[in-house]
């Protein structure tokens, strides 16, 4: 037999992490779970004593006892008294984990000529995965830990796992939705944006994405034609082009999308007007009455994309669903913005006839968001935890707005930036002849992320001198010390400040 005291063993078992994002208990316990699974302790080898092990770990002998006696609660370990603790044989007697499979083809398949539309080919998503361990992220998108609201997103979660709210959320709704997040939605979210739906009009998704997937699915074919912003959104110019959808690209100035220049023909529009995607801009009060005008003498469904609305701004606009009389606009929101864009929840707003084929719809393809996060949701919203997320949000990314216009102005003064206000980044147009993808490389290099603007927009010939600058995840004080750096990477000496 082993000798419980086999360092080589036990040190290759056990990695304890205080970066984790779990407990010292939870660590023990996933370690051993993990080991018996994949067979590397046998059922005749006794497990270290609490006091050994917890002095190898350098943690207390009692985080050691609660993790083996939740193990011999769950089964995994038998407590033989005076002899330790074992792994329960009957744990052994199931199948175990099978050895890696490496992809040789061998299968003889030909997937490429067997699949019908190659998703791989179209543009792919500016993502920086280690936007979080850098010195300056001016990436769009990602949310500040420092103003997450973390206590309160517990309280809501731990209300959420009572046994009563387990009950109400935990059974299978087909296609429903939960009843409190819709009233919350109805009730605290779209008035913000002066919208008035009933319960009926209101539909939840997995974030504006897959809001924006299933319109195009029920709605658009092989050549129905997509009027778009351009620049614009262009994972949703790729949703409708999955959809065999054919996009009309439409320009846009300081007073967004040039509406006089949507073709007649097209059956859809998709717009941001309340932020334009990726300038900002706001769709001047003219241009909201010539497009819902056009929209109806021409037969057109305009499809509102609620682009970082949810926040306060120095001159709100209400949405263009709120004007439209027709029902013409379906008007597609989120939560990522505001809470979190890792919880993926959004929501679609139309007419009752169209909300209730998109649920028959989204049957098909996930039934419906988890309910335990809509109902964690609901109650964030009925305590008043957005609200004031909202305020404080509106409140600091004025002032790294601010910041950040002064620091582009003082540092790249030859980077021109759009007239928006408000949202949560800065389109920055740069002189003839400069490649953002170039300068976005070089100021990875120095710790600075940025984001090249090319990808935004439509067409063979795109400009490469533009480029979008998010700051919901920089710190203040990090602002202009990273445009210093983003400045010598583009080949300017920073002047005093």
């Amino acid at each position: 037999m082993s000798s419980r005291n086999d360092a080589a063993i036990w040190s290759g078992l056990f990695t304890i992490s205080a970066e984790s994002g779990q407990t010292l208990q939870a660590q023990i316990r996933q370690a051993i779970v993990a080991a018996i699974l994949d067979r590397q302790i046998a059922a005749s080898m006794p497990l270290p004593s609490c006091r050994i092990l917890a002095e190898k770990l350098g943690v207390a002998r009692g985080t050691v006892v609660l993790a083996f006696q939740q193990l011999v609660d769950q089964g995994f370990l038998i407590a033989r008294e005076r002899r330790g603790h074992f792994v329960n044989p009957e744990v052994l007697a199931m199948p175990a984990r099978g050895p890696h499979k490496h992809a040789d083809n061998q299968d003889g398949v030909d997937w490429k000529a067997r699949r019908k539309i190659t998703p791989s080919e179209l543009p792919k998503p500016s993502k920086q995965n280690n936007w979080i361990k850098s010195s300056y992220p001016f990436v769009y998108g990602q949310f500040d830990p420092a103003l997450f609201p973390t206590a309160e997103w517990r309280e809501c979660n731990r209300m959420a796992l009572a046994v009563l709210e387990i009950r109400n959320w935990a059974a299978d709704m087909v296609d429903q939705d939960d009843p409190a997040l819709i009233e919350q939605i109805q009730a605290r979210l779209l008035p913000r944006r002066g919208i008035f739906a009933n319960p009926d009009e209101i539909i939840i998704t997995l974030g504006a994405q897959n809001a924006l997937y299933m319109l195009a699915t029920l709605l658009m074919s092989k050549g129905t034609r997509v009027a778009m912003e351009n620049p614009g959104y262009p994972d949703a110019r790729s949703v409708f082009r999955l959809a065999g959808a054919e996009i009309v690209p439409v320009p846009v100035d300081k007073d967004g999308l040039k509406v006089g220049q949507i073709p007649a023909d097209c059956g859809f529009v998709f717009t941001t007007p309340s932020h334009h995607c990726p300038t900002m801009v706001s769709l001047s009060p003219e241009r909201r009455a010539q497009l819902l005008a056009d929209a109806t003498r021409n037969n057109q469904i305009i499809i509102e994309d609620g682009y970082d609305s949810q926040l306060v701004d120095e001159a709100p606009q209400q949405a263009l669903k709120s004007i439209d009389r027709s029902g013409r606009v379906v008007y597609v929101g989120s939560m990522s913005k505001t809470l979190a864009p890792g919880l993926r929840l959004g929501y679609i707003v139309a007419s009752a006839d169209l909300i209730s084929e998109l649920r028959a719809l989204r049957r098909f393809m996930l039934r419906h968001p988890p309910a335990n996060n809509q109902r964690a949701v609901a109650l964030f919203l009925s305590l008043g935890h957005h609200e004031a997320l909202v305020r404080k949000l509106s409140g600091a990314f004025s002032e790294r707005r601010k910041r950040l216009v002064q620091a582009v102005s003082a540092f790249l003064p030859e980077w021109k930036s759009s007239p928006a206000t408000g949202g949560t980044s800065l389109w920055l147009e740069g002189p003839a002849g400069v490649n953002a993808s170039a300068l976005a490389e070089m100021a990875a290099a120095r710790s600075v992320l940025i984001e090249s603007g090319e990808r935004f927009f439509d067409g063979p010939s795109r400009p490469t001198n533009f480029l979008r600058l998010g700051f919901s995840s920089i710190a203040l004080q990090h602002i202009e010390p990273g445009i210093r750096e983003l400045a010598t990477a583009a080949g300017r000496r920073p002047a005093a400040a």
